[in-house]
Formats: structure tokens, sequence, C-alpha cells
């Protein structure tokens, strides 16, 4: 029977020759991640499983990511705990300030084409950008994966989505994802692994890639793939990742869904206060005033989102009464944003440098809450009422690109209206 890609990975982890949506499986894990918003649930059920040895944690990273730095002395408490863990046991472990999950394994090597890995993140489907099955689970679930390596699944069926044309100067997968919100909305793939394919997808940088995978969390969907192309495994080779086994899907696999977008058409899209579906065009929004701007978390913190941010805001300053915050996926981007001279830029321009992290996009640290009745632009996933820690202000959703000309102007804006910007540069 001819399969999709998560088919295919899930029924080789598992030992099968196929399987089919709906079906319950258990697989062999070839990689697993907790972070320190999950590890107190982890610890407890390893703790209640003393007769289990612990086979796969020297596979396992801990990241201390959301607390990071802690905000209060139980984070701290929790960051204790999983550093004496790791040293205990021979986990990975990332400390705080090296950067977000879903960047550093990746980028640390721990993911490679083909691969099963879990993560106690929804975002874990950002992994699919380098034909990996990426899949959030629970701490408790994390536990049991420590001990034996294996976890059972049920099998989503799949949505392919052919991205057609190419981005135009100054449109971003950010831009797709969020149009995908809007025609799908924030439930339209419950438990359903995404396929994007197509001319865009080949055309796209790998941190693209990273956010149109990123993304698929905020539609529900239990998984994002793509297929392996000569950027991907180059990419993988450079980040000493172990050797890919690339997987593609067959000819006449079945599909829950099929469509296709034509890219070259679509203009930038931001997300209204509160909701990630309530989806328009950048231009609907022109005018919005915004006091407060914000570009990073896992979903655009990389190095390509901090040169869209530079590119805006060099020789100029930030608008009046309007404060900014970016903040990077990892360690290792900053330092490349540094020798490349973004930070001077961004910095001279007014705006603020946060140490790789979580805490910001949900305000776990509190460094960038907004006042009442005030008005957020942000790279990050979502902008539920509340997420900044303020349920009286408002966030909306764009590119680096989109937050970065709405922090010059003061207004939401679209970027190719920065007329200083050659966005086929970037």
């Amino acid at each position: 029977m001819a399969q999709t890609i998560v088919e295919k990975i899930l029924s080789a982890h598992a030992g099968l020759d196929q399987c089919e949506p709906g079906e319950f499986i258990v697989a062999d894990i070839d990689y697993a991640m907790l972070t320190d918003a999950r590890a107190p649930g982890a610890m407890k059920a390893v703790a209640r499983m003393q007769e289990a040895p612990l086979h796969f944690v020297t596979k396992t990273a801990l990241v201390l990511d959301h607390y990071s730095p802690p905000p209060h002395l139980e984070a701290a408490q929790i960051h204790g705990k999983m550093r004496a863990f790791a040293q205990q046991t021979g986990a990975q472990i990332y400390d705080i300030g090296e950067g977000i999950c879903h960047q550093l394994l990746p980028e640390k090597g721990h993911v490679t084409s083909g691969n099963l890995v879990v993560g106690t993140d929804s975002h874990s489907v950002t992994y699919g950008a380098f034909n990996a099955l990426g899949m959030g689970v629970e701490g408790t679930d994390l536990a049991a994966v420590m001990a034996y390596g294996k976890l059972w699944f049920q099998v989503p069926s799949s949505i392919r989505v052919e991205l057609q044309g190419r981005l135009q100067p100054g449109v971003w997968a950010k831009d797709i994802t969020l149009y995908m919100l809007g025609h799908l909305g924030a439930d339209g793939a419950n438990y359903q692994a995404i396929e994007y394919v197509g001319t865009a997808v080949s055309a796209m940088s790998i941190d693209s890639r990273m956010t149109l995978c990123n993304h698929a969390a905020e539609l529900g969907a239990k998984a994002a793939l793509l297929e392996a192309d000569q950027k991907t495994l180059d990419w993988l080779k450079a980040h000493g990742a172990r050797e890919p086994q690339p997987v593609t899907a067959d000819a006449g696999a079945r599909y829950a869904k099929t469509f296709a977008i034509n890219v070259s058409e679509l203009s930038p899209q931001v997300a209204r206060r509160h909701l990630v579906d309530d989806i328009i065009n950048v231009g609907e929004a022109a005018g919005q005033k915004i006091q407060a701007a914000l570009v990073g978390t896992c979903t655009n913190g990389r190095l390509e989102d901090i040169r869209q941010v530079a590119a805006v805001l060099k020789g100029h300053r930030l608008a009046p009464g309007v404060r900014m915050i970016v903040t990077p996926a990892s360690r290792q981007i900053y330092l490349r944003a540094l020798k490349e001279g973004l930070v001077e830029t961004i910095v001279s321009a007014g705006a603020t440098f946060e140490s790789a992290g979580c805490g910001t996009c949900i305000s776990i640290t509190g460094h960038f809450t907004p006042g009442d009745a005030e008005t957020v632009i942000s790279s990050a996933n979502r902008n539920f009422k509340g997420r900044l820690g303020n349920d009286s202000a408002d966030i909306w959703l764009g590119s680096a690109a989109t937050v970065a000309a709405s922090a010059l102007r003061g207004v939401i804006t679209d970027p190719r209206e920065i007329d200083h910007v050659n966005w086929s540069q970037l």
C-alpha cells in the first residue's frame, strides 16, 4: 500500500511493513527532549518507575529554555534538579541562555532525516523541516521514553499542501503560515500531519522551512514534514547530524485533504488580537498604532529574521513611544548576528536584545509585559489574550519584517513600503 511520509516513518520505527491512519502502534524513538516547563512532571514519573533503568536517557536532551533566566525560586529549584539529573544519568543538558529547544536539537546535530523525535512542547513539529517526524508529548510520556526508548502513537492522517510559485520580496514563510491559519482555522489540522511540497518550499532557506513547520502547531497538527533536498543534506552535514535517511511519500499515497496555494500572489499577513486564525492582509491593518514590538521565539528568532530587522532599522530609530525587544533562538545565532554587525545596527536603532530563550514569548520571565490598552506586534506563534502577561493588552502577529517595519513607523506597516530595504537581497 502506498504511504505518506508520516506513515513510512512510523512504520519503520514500529517494525511494520505499513501502518494506516487511526491505527495504534508502539514505535522506537531516535531522540527525545525535555524542557524545564515539563520537567517536574517527568521527574515525578521517573521517581515512580524506580525499577526501570533509564536506558534511553543518554539520547535525551534537557533544555532550560522556558524559565530562562529563572524568574523565581521555584524555577531555580527546577533547574537545579535538572542539572543534578543530567549529571547522574548522562543526559545531555543545555543550560539557560544556550537557546530554545527547537533550535538547539537540529543545531547541535541531534536530528536527521528519517528520525522520529519527541519533545515536551507542541512546537516539536519544527523538526519536520529536516524530513524528520517531530511530535510533542507530555512529561510523563517523556519519562517512559527515557526508560524504554519507545512510545505509543495513533497514526495521523495527512494533508498535502503544494506551495506553488515563489514568495515575492518582503513576503516570508511566516506569511504562508498565517495565511494557512486563516484558510484552515486553528483546529483545521487537528491530529493530522501536513506535508508541504512544491517550488516555493524548494526555494526557501532552512530558516524559513523551520518557520513553516513550526507554525503547524497552531493549526492543531501532530506533525509537519518536508522532503529532504540538497539544502537539507548540506545543512545537516554542517551541523554534525547522523547519516540522513530521507523519506518521500509514495505515488498514490492517500491524503485526508489536498490543496495548492500560489504563494506568488501572497502579501504580508497579520493575525489580529487574541486569535491566531483571525487573519487579514497587512494593508487592512494599516494605521493600527503600536507601542511595542517583539521579534524572536522558536518561530522567528533565527538569523534570517534578525537580518530582516537590521535591514529595516539600519540608520534609523524606532518610532517615538515604541519599544522593541529581539530574542535570538540560540546563543550561536546571537554570536553570528554579532559578527555580522546586526546587533549593533538594531541596538543603535533603540531596540534591546535578550538572551536566547522562551521566557518572553509566554511572559514567564516578565521581561516584556505591555501596559493596559497597549498594542504589541510580535513574530511569535501565539497571540492569545494575556499571552504577554496582561489581559488588557492586544497582540498582533506578523513576520519579523512586518514587526520591524511597524516598529519603525509606530503603526502596523507592510514591510514592502520601507523603500530603503532591498528585500530581494535578503
